[in-house]
């Protein structure tokens, strides 16, 4: 298991504020079991150190605007390291591309990417293309819907990850 320096009521905070975004001091302290000012200054000490990336709104993107989703797989024609940077400095510049992972085996990333229609997609894959950053070859796979979308459970994966 990875050592992180984290006790258990550190991931008790970490848990709370993953479940429940951004709290109250009170409240927080009520959810983890401590006192306020011990709390907050736990919450302060992960902050600091990291741990927190930033709070955000799980939005209901289907009542908000129309959209394509689509999963993409990428192979880069060649697998030196100013060719994966090249490629990841691209996507770094894309709205659209909202979740990329590089992976090992028979495709180099996946991304996930979201436009307003299939044309629009087509025309992003396009200028992909065009722009020269070594893809070989892509898959893509039309979302037709989001059937479960969470974080790990923290807590749940450092348990887990002891035994």
């Amino acid at each position: 298991m990875k050592s992180t320096g984290l006790d258990a009521a550190d991931i008790r905070i970490l848990s709370a504020l993953q479940q429940h975004g951004q709290l109250s001091k009170t409240r927080l302290a009520e959810l983890v079991n401590l006192s306020p000012t011990p709390c907050w200054a736990r919450l302060d000490r992960l902050k600091a150190a990291g741990y927190i990336n930033g709070y955000h709104a799980a939005l209901a993107l289907e009542r908000i605007a129309d959209f394509t989703q689509v999963i993409v797989t990428v192979s880069l024609t060649h697998h030196r390291k100013a060719d994966f940077d090249r490629f990841e400095a691209m996507i770094q510049t894309l709205d659209e591309v909202t979740l990329c992972i590089a992976t090992g085996g028979g495709m180099d990333y996946v991304l996930h990417v979201f436009t307003p229609t299939l044309a629009a997609f087509q025309t992003l894959m396009e200028t992909l293309l065009e722009s020269e950053i070594g893809i070989d070859r892509y898959m893509t796979y039309i979302a037709t819907r989001r059937i479960k979308s969470i974080q790990p459970n923290v807590a749940k994966l450092i348990a887990q990850g002891a035994n």
